[in-house]
């Protein structure tokens, strides 16, 4: 499945996307994964409060599945203006 981190997130981690393999089942059992790897993975994700995620381009919540998901998205909340 593709990654995307986006502001923050991305200059934390490094990356803009990335293709993970999961066994995960949920976004919140993604985010576990991904802080296991390395510190700067749990840096980036230290405050889930603080994020906002979307799966297949659809904003939902860190409980949500992950069946049949192609693409995870992390970024900080957005204001509008």
């Amino acid at each position: 499945m593709d990654v995307l981190y986006f502001a923050w997130v991305r200059e934390r981690i490094g990356l803009p996307r990335e293709t993970v393999e999961t066994g995960a089942t949920t976004v919140s059992e993604l985010v576990a994964e991904l802080r296991a790897r390395e510190d700067r993975y749990a840096a980036a994700f230290a405050d889930l409060s603080a994020l906002r995620v979307a799966v297949d381009q659809e904003l939902t919540d860190f409980d949500a599945p992950l069946a049949g998901a192609r693409e995870v998205a992390f970024f900080p909340p957005m204001t509008g203006g």
